[in-house]
């Protein structure tokens, strides 16, 4: 009986010991298997965003209705417009009938990420527009875009996030100028490509000066979802990562605040 009681004893505190051990080990986030990490491209939400249209009320509101010292937890009410931030533009943005931001399939809001870079064209040129020799450039150097991928672009623009005035960069009258595709690369992109989504890493796809976005029309009428204000593209590989699109998922919605995630290998 004694021995049995030792040997219990010994078989309990080596289950311990490894319990601990791995506890150890394992303090740190692993990224999903297969990726070794995980970029986020997602500007931070608050009241100094840089907003397309600007307006007397501040477009993003907070209001703390619960605190930890007076209810025993933390929580807000919050306000914002669906097109704010880092942001995804539903089909139904510009075309009725199609798509809200609720209806969008589950699997396209997961694929194979494609980052261009155009930083050093647009660094001086404002009303850059990424065209189809931008595409093919990129394509020359990595090999074809991969159908059904999203395709982001890296203008460097993000550098200004925290300046209102100069990521919008508006001029005497009122027209902003910053860098956007042109009609000619999203029909390539759509139509050659079958991509499922397209993102930018400014104020919209469609560039400052644009009046009638033709980009926009005609992706969303292709239910090409649109990616707007994405962060970090400089850290993003150009081939082989994954990216996750994870818009808030409103009912009826034209567009949502999204959280990207781009998985690396």
């Amino acid at each position: 009986m004694r021995l049995m009681k030792i040997r219990t004893f010994i078989v309990g505190y080596v289950l311990a010991l490894a319990l601990l051990v791995f506890a150890q080990r394992h303090t740190e986030a692993v990224p999903p298997t297969g990726f070794r990490e995980v970029i986020d491209l997602t500007h931070t939400l608050n009241a100094q965003v840089p907003t397309y249209e600007l307006s007397t009320k501040p477009a993003y509101q907070t209001k703390t209705v619960a605190t930890i010292a007076k209810d025993g937890y933390f929580a807000r009410d919050i306000s914002l417009p669906e097109h704010f931030g880092t942001h995804l533009d539903a089909p139904a943005h510009f075309v009725q009938g199609l798509w809200s931001v609720d209806q969008i399939p589950a699997e396209r809001l997961i694929a194979p990420l494609v980052v261009m870079d155009v930083s050093a064209n647009a660094k001086g040129n404002p009303d850059y527009q990424i065209s189809v020799e931008d595409i093919a450039a990129w394509e020359k150097v990595h090999d074809q875009i991969p159908l059904n991928s999203v395709v982001m672009t890296r203008t460097g623009w993000d550098s200004r996030w925290n300046s209102v005035k100069d990521y919008r960069n508006a001029d005497s009258k009122g027209v902003m100028h910053f860098p956007g595709y042109s009609e000619d690369a999203a029909h390539f992109l759509v139509e050659g490509r079958k991509v499922l989504g397209i993102g930018i890493d400014t104020l919209s796809i469609d560039y400052g000066p644009s009046k009638d976005f033709p980009v926009h029309q005609y992706d969303l009428r292709h239910s090409v979802y649109q990616l707007e204000n994405v962060a970090n593209l400089e850290h993003a590989p150009a081939r082989g990562g994954l990216v996750v699109i994870a818009p808030m998922k409103l009912e009826g919605g034209s567009g949502a605040p999204v959280r990207i995630l781009a998985l690396t290998r």
